[in-house]
């Protein structure tokens, strides 16, 4: 069983989620139509800073990009250990334990360690949870989760600022999951010609791309995701409500075939997915009222998320798995799905998994006995051994996905 603290904590967290939710449904913006705009985090929610220098506890940099000047659509880039790029002498600062002082990479990758320049890494992108109405990509919680993601996994981590409901409805955050794929495909060709320039020119000024842009200023280019992104071994990673974009997104990309080149999403984690349907599950029958997210709260995010006139517990965003539907895709990539023994929400995302499975996708369940929702990712869970082994859990299942020789395992 949980232990006594996070009891007396899940009391305190739900009346606080509560009067939240309850606000939000009474405020003016859900009468009005959504804006276009919208916010990615709210005023009352602690957010870590964004720290280009390498973290002398962590080694990790991190940046924060609005990459939509139409939403406010944002990503935060995790960048880990300074021994992949620094120079010697950052590297010496860093093993004395002090941070690396800045860093911004050679697009064209001169100068850098092997022969191809700098070492390239997996991409994960990351959707944070909240029930679509609360979280951020900049919150101190899913800052220090993408901190142990991006060394657990030794990848790059691109954490998505999607926008919040009431503000912007469905399918907004879904539709700011592709965008970022898009986003990435497009540094991803934008480096390439810049890299290209730079071979012609001699590795000249003259001859590529000079501060991240074109001569023109045109077009600009990511230094991080230029010098160490390796957009074909792309995993997507969704914590409760961002499991469901994560979903979506993988689907998009299954059934768009091309449309995200050069990305390639290879394999995806669902942790504690957000499912929820009109017939109950036995585990929703048991544990409705169970710690932190019960199911009443949960079915006042899913209120606020869905547009009126869509409000349905059977809505494809909400119910994968909705009678009638059909199997999922028969080349969905690669799902693992993190569940635990005190969520409500926990069979539904077990019986997905077995769908996926009856299709041939490779879909395992990682069970966690005496956990709750959001065990690996709410602040106060964090530092707890469950939350490091989780974390640990998923990078060795990952790993053999973003594997640099060949994806021999991917779909």
């Amino acid at each position: 069983m949980p232990t006594v603290a996070v009891k007396l904590y899940s009391v305190f967290f739900k009346l606080v989620l509560k009067h939240r939710l309850q606000s939000l449904l009474q405020s003016p913006t859900v009468k009005t139509e959504a804006d276009p705009f919208g916010i990615t985090c709210r005023a009352d929610e602690s957010a870590a800073p964004a720290n280009p220098s390498f973290s002398a506890a962590d080694g990790v940099a991190t940046k924060d990009i609005h990459i939509d000047p139409l939403s406010s659509l944002s990503v935060r880039i995790f960048l880990p250990s300074p021994e992949l790029t620094a120079s010697a002498p950052a590297q010496r600062q860093a093993q004395k334990g002090e941070a690396y002082q800045g860093y911004l990479p050679s697009i064209n990758g001169v100068g850098r360690q092997s022969k191809g320049g700098s070492r390239k890494l997996p991409l994960i992108v990351q959707f944070h949870g909240g029930g679509f109405v609360m979280g951020s990509n900049i919150s101190s919680a899913n800052d220090f989760f993408c901190r142990r993601i991006a060394k657990a996994c030794d990848a790059m981590v691109v954490a998505v600022g999607y926008r919040l409901a009431p503000e912007s409805r469905y399918p907004a955050a879904f539709d700011d999951g592709v965008k970022v794929l898009q986003w990435l495909g497009k540094q991803s060709n934008l480096a390439s010609i810049a890299s290209a320039k730079g071979v012609a020119g001699g590795g000249g000024a003259e001859g590529r791309i000079v501060n991240g842009t074109d001569p023109f200023g045109t077009a600009t280019v990511e230094p991080w995701l230029a010098a160490h992104a390796d957009p074909s071994r792309c995993v997507l990673l969704g914590v409760s409500c961002g499991a469901n974009v994560a979903n979506h997104v993988a689907c998009r990309a299954v059934e768009s075939g091309k449309q995200f080149e050069p990305v390639k999403v290879v394999a995806q984690v669902l942790m504690y997915p957000f499912f929820i349907g009109s017939v109950p599950t036995h585990s929703e029958l048991r544990l409705g009222n169970s710690y932190f997210y019960d199911k009443a709260m949960s079915v006042l995010s899913w209120k606020l998320f869905l547009p009126d006139k869509e409000f349905d517990l059977d809505h494809p965003a909400a119910n994968p798995l909705v009678p009638g539907q059909g199997p999922p895709l028969k080349c969905m990539p690669p799902t693992l799905t993190v569940v635990a023994e005190h969520d409500w929400m926990r069979d539904r995302a077990i019986a997905y998994s077995e769908e996926l499975r009856k299709v041939n996708v490779d879909a395992p369940v990682l069970d966690y006995k005496d956990a709750v929702h959001e065990f690996a990712s709410l602040d106060m869970l964090l530092r707890t051994p469950q939350a490091q082994a989780c974390a640990e859990d998923i990078a060795i299942w990952v790993k053999k996905y973003i594997s640099i020789r060949g994806h021999e395992f991917s779909y």
